[in-house]
């Protein structure tokens, strides 16, 4: 078996995996319960006391529209992607504030369903990280893309850079599914004209050094892989405007 072919049998397994334990995610928080990373209303904290002091007053926002991935279930608030993101920004002299709108086991339905409050305020950049729950349940692909689709052009209407980011759904659904799936956001991409990323998890599904025990959700290691990733498709949508540094 060659390297690909085995990287692509880990990333069967991780999916497959996934779509079995997809009845044990934590219940769904509702709206009040997502913040920002320096906030205390269910959000990631910054990690540091730098991060929450520099983000005292009003700052241009980054959105992170998603769920589980996004919400860093398993990981302490210091952990979590947004919480890694935030203090690289800080650290590159950036005055902008991350807005974690991540929900467990939320839907590119769900998360349709929640963006105005969620674009509420400054924001200048929108990630979407929706679709794996979508694909878990074998949701239909038409409507997968439809959702994004409206999230994209309402960002876009206001002005909101958006980044997509794309995910896999699992093989027990079928290769025409699966297929149909993964072009989605390729598709989206395309179309709206929006920065791409086109796996989530790249580097890190399938690899048990980099998962919980549950091998679904990005352990610490993992959430900084995933993290350096988001950077390299993020930094080209900052404004140097919003440097602190300059």
């Amino acid at each position: 078996m060659t390297a690909q072919q085995m990287a692509r049998l880990a990333l069967i397994i991780f999916v497959f995996v996934l779509a079995a334990a997809c009845s044990r995610a934590e219940p769904s928080r509702s709206a009040s319960d997502v913040g920002s990373v320096s906030g205390t209303n269910g959000g990631s904290t910054g990690g540091s006391e730098r991060a929450g002091s520099a983000l005292r007053g009003s700052r241009p926002r980054i959105v992170f529209l998603g769920d589980s991935l996004t919400a860093g279930l398993g990981l302490d608030p210091a952990d979590n992607i947004t919480s890694l993101l935030q203090q690289r920004l800080i650290d590159e002299g950036y005055a902008y504030e991350v807005v974690n709108a991540g929900v467990s086991g939320d839907t590119s339905a769900g998360g349709r369903s929640r963006l105005d409050w969620s674009l509420a305020g400054d924001v200048k950049i929108l990630v979407v990280e929706l679709g794996g729950n979508d694909g878990l349940r074998g949701l239909p692909v038409a409507a997968l893309k439809e959702n994004l689709a409206a999230i994209i052009q309402r960002a876009k209407e206001r002005d909101v850079r958006v980044l997509l980011t794309g995910m896999e759904a699992p093989p027990n659904f079928g290769h025409a599914y699966t297929t149909e799936f993964r072009q989605v956001f390729r598709d989206l991409a395309g179309e709206h004209d929006v920065a791409f990323m086109p796996f989530f998890l790249d580097g890190v599904a399938g690899n048990a050094r980099l998962n919980q025990a549950d091998g679904i959700h990005p352990n610490p290691a993992g959430a900084r892989v995933v993290e350096t990733n988001v950077w390299r498709a993020l930094e080209p949508l900052l404004d140097k405007a919003h440097k602190t540094d300059d």
